[in-house]
């Protein structure tokens, strides 16, 4: 059978461009390789700077995940000097860090992933009446499911499509063959696309009464840069405590009332995707969202945000045990990068002794194919023991599972229960999206029920107490130092590593979660975790190359930290994505 080849390009344009070329033979994929075409070079620009300021440059590797980066540098460099913020300030960095990755996660489901599955032109097909009823059949109990607002959201999308330009919706596969949902499960899912546009603009306020702003919001090497006083105007008040209770409920009500009934209906639909994208049969994780660690999570003395879940993984495929994590396991490797090293390119190095040093071998733009050169991608290779890993909410949704957490338990059970799944079925393209409306759950009741009850009550006794000043100022450190700072954002366990040399840093290296996933072939011939899931067994489907659904399914269920380019196109009519074959 021909062998025809397929370049998706680009699947994403934030946080560096990521292409993606295939072989399928047949309707299916055969082999792939996931290309980050866009170097970030930030862990080069920190050198030799003030290790206190650090968080404000990494925390510009990533908009949309904003605030994670410059905590998991915080957390590091507070390994590093022996510094421990207060616990005020580790509960306002938890329920930044939780609101913001909840926030994430409706953003990935409705905006960017979610039309991968809903077809908007069907929405225009469905009746409003109807669409209550399928509503209330899927269990929604979402306040915006009401037959009016149906009815608008309908005409709303009618204008569109009747101007000729269809704006936020324009550029997608309308009307492929494998789009499965009733018009009134379309239009319902259109309907909570728009609501959830007014939700993330709503929590992430969170971020402004703690941080002064977003994206970007401020914080401060041994606590928060806010002042707390419930009774002065200048100061996070009572006012803005108020605000934030509300927000939370709001948090609440949108994840229980209209997001998980709409994961959990739209990936029942499309039940064979718990079959398909199966990648890497290793996780990895460090806790629960917004787990945050100073140094190794064994030995840690910061209290993370859910201290009854322990970090762990998962190895080749034995869902029935959980082995202890070890962060000396971690290397990186960079022989399918662009990049070169001292101790050979075929070396896997230690974080702390990684190097960023860059060799561009590829072809000179434009050009059609990048995976017939041993190095293809910007990304390196994250491995640990060996292993390619996933990371994200599937790892901790699985972590948490092993350690029978009850609420993740009673969740996954019942969707188990109901499709007839195994849980191991939850590593695939399916699994993953639904992961994270598992963990948008459980984190939206956690910051409910604990952490913001816990900073309330601290406030009552008398704690606003945010900044520790006794390891400020670099007299206090030791000459020589290292750190690492572990986080669970939304798209997995971030770390970042930290070589501190007479008050200066001298080496430093951010290991992302779309590294770990992202990253190509390791020596061994490994696939990394995207390129696994495309081609690990030779089955994944692709009807149509000019209409790759499928793969960007697959792709888009690991929340590549990307705006979902392959939707839009600029007003004139510029294409700002291709699919091309040869």
């Amino acid at each position: 059978m021909a062998t025809e080849k397929v370049v998706i390009d680009p699947i994403t344009r934030i946080e560096g461009h990521l292409r993606i070329e295939l072989e399928r033979e047949g309707e299916q994929i055969k082999t792939a390789w996931s290309e980050t075409t866009q170097f970030r070079g930030i862990e080069t620009i920190v050198k030799n700077r003030d290790p206190r300021d650090v968080w404000a440059f990494v925390g510009r590797i990533c908009g949309v995940c904003t605030g994670t980066h410059s905590v998991a540098s915080i957390a590091a460099v507070e390994d590093a000097i022996g510094s421990t913020p207060p616990p005020q300030a580790r509960r306002i960095r938890d329920l930044v860090i939780g609101s913001q990755e909840i926030h994430d996660h409706v953003v990935h489901f409705y905006h960017l992933h979610g039309l991968d599955w809903i077809d908007v032109t069907k929405a225009l097909e469905a009746d409003p009446k109807k669409t209550v009823e399928f509503a209330q059949s899927i269990g929604s109990t979402w306040k915006g499911n009401n037959e009016e607002t149906f009815a608008r959201v309908k005409d709303t999308v009618q204008g569109i499509v009747d101007s000729g330009q269809l704006s936020i919706f324009t550029g997608g596969y309308w009307g492929h063959e494998d789009y499965r949902l009733p018009p009134e499960a379309n239009l319902m899912a259109v309907s909570h696309y728009l609501d959830a546009l007014a939700f993330q603009r709503s929590i992430i306020r969170i971020n402004t009464v703690f941080g002064g702003k977003n994206p970007h919001p401020n914080f401060l090497v041994g606590g928060m840069a806010c002042s707390i006083d419930p009774e002065r105007s200048e100061t996070v008040n009572q006012v803005g405590i108020d605000q934030i209770k509300s927000w939370i409920d709001e948090i609440v009500e949108f994840v229980n009332d209209c997001f998980y009934p709409d994961a959990v209906a739209i990936m029942s639909v499309y039940k064979d995707y718990f079959d398909i994208g199966r990648s890497s049969d290793s996780f990895l994780a460090v806790g629960m969202a917004g787990a945050t660690y100073s140094g190794d999570p064994a030995k840690s003395r910061v209290q993370t945000v859910h201290p009854n879940i322990k970090p762990g993984v998962i190895l080749d495929g034995d869902y029935t045990k959980l082995h202890p994590f070890q962060p000396e396991k971690i290397e990186e490797f960079i022989n399918s990068a662009w990049y070169t090293q001292e101790a050979g390119d075929d070396v896997g190095l230690k974080p702390y002794d990684g190097e960023t040093t860059v060799n561009y071998t590829g072809p000179k733009p434009p050009y059609e194919w990048l995976s017939d050169n041993e190095k293809y991608t910007w990304s390196k290779a994250p491995r640990y023991d060996g292993r390619a890993v996933q990371v994200g909410p599937v790892a901790r949704v699985l972590l948490a599972y092993l350690q029978k957490e009850s609420e993740t338990v009673r969740l996954v059970d019942e969707v188990m229960d109901k499709l007839d799944l195994r849980i191991e079925q939850m590593n695939s393209t399916a699994g993953r999206t639904y992961a994270r409306a598992v963990e948008s759950v459980t984190t939206a009741n956690h910051l409910a029920d604990h952490i913001f009850p816990e900073f309330v009550e601290a406030l009552k006794n008398g704690d606003i107490d945010v900044f520790d000043n006794s390891r400020w100022e670099p007299s206090s450190w030791p000459e020589k130092c290292q750190g690492v700072g572990f986080l669970e954002v939304a798209r997995g366990m971030l770390s970042h590593w930290v070589k501190i040399e007479n008050g200066k840093v001298t080496n430093y290296q951010a290991v992302v979660p779309t590294t770990w996933l992202a990253g190509g072939r390791d020596p061994k011939g490994q696939l990394g975790p995207y390129e696994h899931a495309l081609a690990g067994d030779g089955t994944h489907p692709l009807v149509n190359p000019e209409q790759p659904l499928e793969p960007l399914r697959t792709i888009h269920s690991f929340d590549p930290c990307m705006a979902c380019a392959v939707h839009v196109l600029d007003p004139s009519g510029q294409e700002m994505f291709k699919v091309t074959t040869a």
